[in-house]
């Protein structure tokens, strides 16, 4: 990620910070406190930030292929953290926000946004494990 505004990272780094700590209500409250002051599109943009922990490096053009093993079974909140990630893995801004924006119309986006959050975690703890 390039040119991502300092206050987006420092509130992507607080919602790491909380998600690592296990206080999902944490979680909650910093993206509550990021739409407040900078909208959705505030929001979408510590989603991507996130995002972009997990994936690391976009790979090159051409696309990617996530594996996601059961995942037509798995709750609204994992399928959608799948997509969005794979989204951003493909560099597919138009799918991350159609996402983001269709978990906000169907009320969910806060138990995306806390999935989101734990995956991230769970990612960076496999990484140094």
């Amino acid at each position: 990620m390039t040119d991502v505004p300092q206050q987006t990272l420092d509130d992507a780094t607080a919602v790491l910070h909380s998600a690592l700590a296990g206080d999902g209500d944490a979680v909650v409250g910093t993206f509550d406190e990021v739409v407040d002051r900078a909208g959705l599109a505030g929001a979408y943009g510590v989603a991507w930030c996130l995002a972009a922990t997990m994936v690391g490096d976009v790979p090159a053009p051409g696309g990617a292929a996530l594996d996601f093993p059961g995942i037509d079974e798995a709750g609204y909140d994992t399928r959608w953290v799948a997509r969005f990630v794979s989204a951003y893995a493909n560099a597919d801004a138009d799918t991350g926000e159609a996402l983001f924006g269709a978990a906000a119309a169907d009320g969910l986006l806060p138990d995306c946004l806390l999935t989101l959050a734990g995956s991230t975690v769970a990612t960076l703890r496999s990484r140094v494990a």
